[in-house]
């Protein structure tokens, strides 16, 4: 199901024909997920490594947390991290397709501009100001953006996300990955309600990150924790790429790798 894609990756083109894996390093110290941390620089090296050797074509760097209920860190501090896991990533796996995690226009052109990050993946700030000031930064930079949405029902989510898309391709902006934000301004039962009904999403033409990898959606549901919300995370990430997902942002890169390669040999089947 999924739709013959393309990204412009600094001139490159990458293809989405096939879903993509993309691997969370989180610079931080307080993500949810203990496991994808990684602060120091043999962390960074050796996760951004792991990403890579497993299969990852993305590694999606993050220096803010997220997280419900986290307080996040200054503008400086983010790109205090951002500086020396990017540099670090960027020595040790100079081949990778970096992603950068952040809703701040200014730390996006400085991993650019500085840094070399290939993408921007944006969460989304809560100010309406400063989520037009990313939108007018991406279009000016040249880069791929993932754009988020935290509606709570699809008709919002479609909604908010085609008028967002307007605004971009009026700025002149072409390369937009749409993430229907699982997790964030959703209850527990609108998460799977737009996961139900995630390939309505295609009518905008766009390929579809999902990124529920071990989210309370999961191990809430399973009366577990995030450490053992694997098996939960893979049936979801199955059901994802049958409704047409292009992109998958996991913690387990392996076994998301695998979910593709067994979800393509089952829609190959005659």
């Amino acid at each position: 199901m999924t739709m013959n894609y393309t990204l412009n990756i600094r001139g490159r083109l990458m293809s989405l024909s096939e879903p993509r894996v993309m691997g969370i390093l989180n610079a931080t110290p307080d993500s949810f997920f203990a496991q994808s941390r990684a602060q120091t620089e043999q962390q960074i090296a050796l996760r951004a490594r792991q990403i890579v050797d497993e299969g990852g074509a993305f590694i999606d760097v993050g220096a803010c947390s997220t997280r419900p209920g986290s307080t996040p860190v200054g503008e400086q501090e983010e790109m205090e991290r951002l500086r020396l896991a990017l540099t670090i990533v960027r020595r040790e796996q100079p081949q990778a397709v970096v992603s950068v995690d952040t809703f701040r226009p200014a730390v996006a052109r400085m991993a650019v501009e500085e840094l070399g990050a290939d993408i921007i993946n944006d969460v989304g700030s809560p100010d309406e100001q400063q989520r037009k000031d990313m939108h007018r930064m991406v279009a000016r930079l040249g880069v791929p953006y993932i754009l988020m949405a935290a509606q709570p029902t699809l008709r919002q989510t479609l909604l908010a996300l085609a008028d967002e898309v307007q605004q971009l391709r009026n700025m002149g902006h072409k390369d937009i990955i749409i993430d229907p934000g699982f997790g964030f301004g959703k209850t527990m039962e609108q998460n799977y309600a737009l996961l139900n009904q995630l390939e309505k999403l295609q009518v905008l033409q766009l390929p579809v990150l999902v990124g529920v990898s071990r989210k309370s959606m999961i191990w809430r549901l399973l009366d577990t924790t995030p450490e053992q919300a694997l098996n939960g995370t893979t049936a979801l990430h199955a059901v994802a790429l049958m409704k047409g997902a292009s992109v998958l942002r996991v913690h387990d890169v392996r076994e998301a790798v695998e979910c593709c390669r067994l979800t393509k040999q089952l829609s190959a089947v005659t």
